[in-house]
């Protein structure tokens, strides 16, 4: 299976990525297309992998013109038609790779998805869906930022798709629930109460509203809700990570006992820290693509980007997208297209 990689995209330059790429390789046996500035791909091959270990399974498709993050997506896709992310899911079109993968602009990412794979048939708005840790197994919340303005057909169909998804950590009839203000049915605003009735009518597994405070209990598998509400969701995580991390490490420094402490439990802060990482879990896949893409977070690092790589070769080995599709025919009201 050939991955194509937007080596471009990101904040921390392609080293990062290219480091990510070569994990990758490292692990399976993948192949890659590096889409990216050629000299300064060879040059981190160089310097990343001199012994060429993984070089013979590393292509690279050159092309100079990149889009920034501060980018408008629409206009980017416009004017810049051989952009990394563009190329990387022109190849992905073709047939040439599996599956596209970015850090880059994650509008543009949508976008060019879109542009150059098309939606699966019957699928309103693509979205993105992102893995939340959990006591138990991950939690999949679907849309964390492409749609801010949804109706109630199209959580229903988002809660479609991330159910297939769910396969790609083992979850077999994933519990899906939608994230409200309240656990009873009549809790939420129109939209939540719209689509509890889609839902309460379907063959998925539905269990009916989830809190925010239930996103962490594991007690769900799939949560619904619309971009506007999904992303904040999600930045809330991550900012809260960070002050947690940041805190601890002043506690630790507060006094000697206090690094004793850490040193005597180090082993368990470092379980926490993995399961919490958000590079653990690599990127969230654009479902709803005719295709395979995965789209990271701009601040990804090799960990992230090894692990991006590897969800997309599970989201096209377990047929996400046919899972999709068969589970749209099973519920035909999730099939109705909306603007």
């Amino acid at each position: 299976m050939r991955i194509a990689l937007d080596a471009m995209g990101g904040d921390h330059g392609p080293e990062e990525l290219i480091t990510g790429a070569i994990l990758a390789l490292e692990e399976t046996d993948l192949e890659l297309t590096l889409v990216g500035d050629e000299s300064a791909i060879g040059a981190c091959l160089e310097t990343l992998n001199p012994a060429g270990s993984v070089s013979k399974r590393m292509q690279v498709l050159h092309t100079t013109e990149v889009v920034e993050m501060g980018e408008s997506p629409v206009d980017a896709i416009r004017k810049k038609k051989n952009s990394s992310v563009m190329l990387a899911f022109d190849l992905a079109k073709k047939g040439e790779a599996a599956a596209a993968v970015s850090a880059g602009n994650s509008g543009a990412t949508l976008a060019a998805g879109i542009r150059k794979l098309g939606r699966i048939k019957n699928i309103s708005r693509p979205g993105i869906a992102n893995a939340f840790p959990t006591l138990k197994k991950p939690v999949i919340m679907m849309d964390v930022g492409a749609n801010v303005d949804c109706r109630p057909q199209h959580l229903f169909q988002f809660a479609v798709m991330a159910s297939a998804f769910a396969g790609v950590y083992n979850i077999k009839s994933p519990r899906v629930g939608i994230l409200s203000i309240g656990e009873e049915a009549g809790k939420g605003n129109q939209l939540v109460k719209e689509t509890w009735d889609l839902l309460s009518e379907s063959s998925l597994n539905f269990i009916g509203n989830v809190e925010g405070r239930d996103i962490y209990m594991g007690d769900v598998d799939v949560i619904v809700c619309d971009g506007f509400v999904g992303n904040i969701s999600l930045k809330v995580s991550e900012g809260l990570v960070e002050a947690a991390t940041q805190m601890f490490r002043e506690g630790i420094m507060s006094s000697t006992i206090a690094k004793l402490g850490y040193l005597l439990a180090r082993p368990v802060f470092k379980k926490i820290k993995k399961r919490v990482d958000y590079a653990e879990y690599g990127g969230a896949p654009l479902l709803g693509l005719n295709g395979t893409g995965i789209i990271c977070h701009g601040k990804s690092n090799s960990v992230a980007i090894k692990n991006a790589i590897l969800v997309a070769q599970q989201v096209v080995e377990i047929e996400v997208n046919n899972k999709i599709i068969a589970s749209l025919a099973e519920n035909t009201a999730a099939s109705q297209v909306v603007s």
